[in-house]
């Protein structure tokens, strides 16, 4: 079957992302956060004729586009709805134990993003919701409408590192009940006021988003799952957005990759602790001028490349 010509998506950081994972003929991947299927066809195309992707999506609406956008690799592409926290029991269901390559692109995709239905955009008027996928149990209006003012204040300054959560929190449960994105990001604005060219809302969007979808525990839960599925030589890569994120996988691939992880200072080795992995990449790949020109989105990603030992 020939490959697909028509369909033009390029992800940020692609053509990184293609050298790290090294596809090859015969290959199996898997792009656990498929989107519009933009690095699962680089690599089906690089992996030519017999390579085969897992692609795992929680958004259904992420999940039909890219299957239109993948339907000429054929059989070669298979696509589930799933969370990459979920690696190894997908891996297991279809029979394919070890694979080559792993691929993460966290975060929220141009999509959701762009569609104020979904309510992940403060910038149009939509709904509080947030949900990658839309059947999840906890909504960002469930947050912002029901929690007490001590737990919002918390998750805005964990996962959103916003020094004022305190009154901000104090300001949102004030203002109950919110129902769309213009009024929450309203009463942000009133109580944070403008700082430069970042809109005042942008960090407590974050945190919403990553509550909703319960983020980083996923992120932190996926790690794991990903090393062990990995054949020797195969390669993880991880792209991030925020410093929570390339945080967690920082540290997890610093640790990885070090025979002991004893306290420093203790003089002899008790953890038994052995390297699974060796980093490619010490230091983030981040995009260049001209692709953070093409798509401003992708300035703040990064992009940590891990290969199995």
């Amino acid at each position: 079957m020939s490959e697909p010509t028509e369909f033009t998506h390029q992800p940020v950081l692609y053509q990184e992302v293609l050298a790290a994972l090294q596809p090859r003929d015969g290959g199996r991947y898997v792009d656990g956060t498929l989107g519009l299927g933009g690095h699962a066809a680089g690599v089906l195309a690089a992996s030519a004729p017999d390579g085969r992707l897992l692609g795992l999506d929680v958004d259904p609406q992420a999940l039909a586009l890219a299957s239109g956008h993948l339907a000429g690799f054929g059989g070669r592409a298979v696509l589930r709805h799933g969370s990459y926290a979920e690696l190894a029991r997908q891996l297991s269901e279809l029979g394919w134990g070890r694979v080559d390559g792993i691929l993460l692109d966290l975060g929220a995709s141009s999509l959701q993003f762009d569609d104020a239905g979904r309510g992940f955009s403060f910038q149009q008027p939509g709904p509080l919701d947030m949900r990658f996928d839309p059947g999840g149990p906890l909504t960002a209006a469930d947050i912002v409408n029901d929690w007490a003012e001590e737990d919002l204040a918390d998750l805005l300054y964990r996962y959103g590192e916003e020094r004022q959560s305190r009154k901000l929190a104090r300001a949102i449960v004030a203002a109950r009940p919110l129902e769309t994105t213009g009024q929450l990001a309203a009463v942000i604005a009133a109580v944070l006021g403008r700082r430069g060219g970042i809109h005042p809302a942008t960090r407590s969007f974050q945190a919403l988003r990553i509550a909703v979808n319960n983020e980083l525990e996923r992120l932190a839960d996926a790690l794991p799952q990903a090393v062990t599925a990995l054949n020797p030589g195969g390669r993880l890569a991880v792209i991030s957005f925020h410093s929570l994120e390339d945080r967690i996988v920082k540290q997890f691939l610093r640790r990885e990759s070090r025979d002991c992880i004893c306290p420093p200072g203790q003089l002899q080795c008790t953890c038994g602790h052995r390297a699974s992995l060796t980093e490619v990449t010490r230091k983030p790949i981040r995009p260049g001028e001209r692709e953070t020109a093409a798509n401003p989105r992708a300035r703040s990603a990064r992009l940590r490349v891990a290969e199995k030992l």
